[in-house]
């Protein structure tokens, strides 16, 4: 009876640091998980900025614009201050319809292939007044 009980301890033991070490596997495989940065459109004090200004991320990585004050805004990637002055690139990231509503927005995703380097944008309404912002692409 005591060899039974010792070889049942011995089983479980055994198997619950098998599955100790097969779940360390699986948390090392884990891939890096997408992360959103959220950039205001319109500071908080009514100057017409993006807040922040200037911002890293890497590919894949999501950008939130939330309407913030003085709207209405947009967002416009400028195609000849985006690596490879890429025309395709920015008009896929740019979301040229006007925002209205505070507390609403668009995001926008960071293609996973997108060169690494500096990304201008603008609100084409508030341009002249500086409303100018940069998203830095880690490589």
């Amino acid at each position: 009876m005591k060899q039974i009980k010792s070889l049942t301890k011995s089983l479980y033991l055994t198997l619950f640091a098998a599955l100790l070490v097969i779940g360390s596997f699986f948390a090392a495989a884990d891939p890096a998980a997408a992360d959103t940065v959220t950039i205001k459109m319109g500071a908080d004090n009514g100057m017409l900025q993006f807040v922040p200004a200037e911002v890293t991320v890497k590919p894949g990585d999501t950008v939130k614009f939330l309407v913030n004050k003085v709207p209405p805004h947009n967002v416009v990637f400028d195609d000849k201050a985006i690596p490879g002055q890429d025309k395709a690139l920015a008009k896929s990231l740019s979301h040229p319809n006007m925002e209205m509503t505070p507390g609403q927005g668009f995001e926008v995703t960071i293609p996973k292939d997108a060169p690494a380097g500096s990304y201008s944008y603008y609100c084409a309404p508030h341009r002249t007044a500086g409303m100018v912002g940069k998203i830095n692409v880690a490589g």
